[in-house]
């Protein structure tokens, strides 16, 4: 694989697949949170100061019955080209495209439409794939958050650029920052692991039993754990199925000498409301009829213990439902300990998804080492798993 540092664009179109796969607002469609944006521009100015022209990639929402205005790649344009400082083109269809990229000049930049109003985007189709690739002369993917996805504008066009195919800057320091992690993490090595399911985190958690010192589990998911425990969750979520897993992860941890925490205490309520009645209990005695929507103030205060004395901590999804503020504590309260954790030399990456939107939005994302812009790819990742649109640049 070329690295992007050594590769000449002088006079040469690039095509950049990046993920501009933003939140927009709802009235007057325009960017609320352009972080992505901003991630890819280093990349893109790389390309644009070295010689070279390009051309964007990207999908955006999920479209279900062809192209949508919603969630048109038009409603990205004018914040982009405010960041990037440059007028940029777009063409809607990919006809149109090859024929305008064929007229870009040095510095010039072209948008594409989203990548999911053509057919065959999301099933790696090949005819695709080499009608992208006849957009530009080389391939660049910095779209960590889409890596997991085998689609022809991540993977398929790759095989289209033998030579000229490489990764992004910012795809690098996503693989970089991951790797730290998983590779050679430095003792004790603290992985907070929240979110709804058991089944969504049940790989990453196998995987890190072999790799951290201590894992905390909170989130919905932590009632299966506390069933599989023998204890009384009331209405509180629970994935009957995945008992079983649970107490396997349980008894590996303890085998491993993998010590892991799990919320003593929760916020419960009787509805799954951000208005609904609450009070405090402990997490192995909520009553019928309450569920537990955040962890209490008892578990806040023995998982910051566990945090404040770790020198690497990788967090991924919350813990509690943070976007209510009657259950925001408990993920409030981890991200400040991850902040005062980094600020005393250890190493925090922060998954994306939840866990990077709670990081935004107590005002921490400058208080820890990095935050990915990878939700699914990160886990993946973390779960062990070779991601499609890294492996089709090798």
């Amino acid at each position: 694989m070329t690295d992007i540092r050594s590769y000449s664009f002088d006079g040469k179109r690039a095509i950049i697949r990046v993920d501009f796969n933003v939140p927009l607002h709802k009235e007057t469609m325009q960017v609320q949170d352009d972080k992505r944006i901003k991630a890819a521009l280093p990349t893109l100015n790389w390309v644009l100061n070295h010689g070279g022209s390009v051309v964007l990639l990207s999908h955006f929402g999920r479209p279900k019955n062809g192209p949508e205005d919603r969630f048109s790649m038009r409603h990205v344009l004018p914040r982009l080209q405010e960041l990037l400082g440059v007028h940029i083109g777009f063409s809607s269809t990919l006809e149109e495209g090859i024929l305008r990229s064929k007229e870009l000049n040095a510095g010039d930049v072209m948008l594409m439409e989203n990548v999911r109003f053509f057919e065959g985007e999301t099933d790696n189709d090949s005819v695709l794939s080499e009608g992208f690739s006849k957009l530009g002369d080389c391939f660049i993917n910095d779209a960590f958050g889409s890596a997991h996805r085998a689609h022809s504008s991540t993977a398929g066009i790759a095989s289209y650029f033998p030579e000229d195919r490489m990764m992004g800057l910012l795809m690098k320091e996503e693989i970089n920052n991951a790797q730290r992690v998983l590779s050679n993490p430095v003792k004790p090595f603290t992985a907070i692991i929240g979110g709804a399911k058991v089944s969504d985190k049940i790989l990453i958690i196998e995987n890190l039993l072999s790799i951290a010192s201590d894992i905390i589990i909170g989130g919905g998911m932590a009632y299966t754990f506390a069933k599989a425990m023998g204890g009384q969750i009331g209405n509180s979520l629970v994935e009957e199925d995945r008992l079983e897993n649970v107490k396997t992860i349980l008894s590996k941890a303890n085998q491993l000498g993998v010590r892991l925490h799990l919320p003593q205490d929760s916020v419960i309520a009787d509805s799954f409301s951000g208005h609904a009645s609450t009070q405090i209990t402990s997490s192995h005695h909520i009553l019928e009829g309450w569920m537990g929507l955040d962890i209490g103030p008892n578990s806040i205060n023995d998982f910051k213990k566990v945090i404040l004395s770790s020198k690497t901590v990788l967090w991924n999804g919350p813990m509690g439902v943070f976007e209510w503020e009657p259950f925001a504590e408990g993920t409030k309260n981890i991200a400040l300990a991850v902040a005062e954790a980094t600020s005393s030399g250890a190493y925090s990456l922060i998954g994306g998804g939840d866990s990077a939107s709670a990081i935004a939005q107590f005002e921490l994302a400058d208080k820890v080492s990095y935050v990915s812009t990878g939700g699914g790819a990160l886990l993946e990742l973390f779960e062990g798993k070779e991601l499609p649109g890294i492996r089709a640049l090798g």
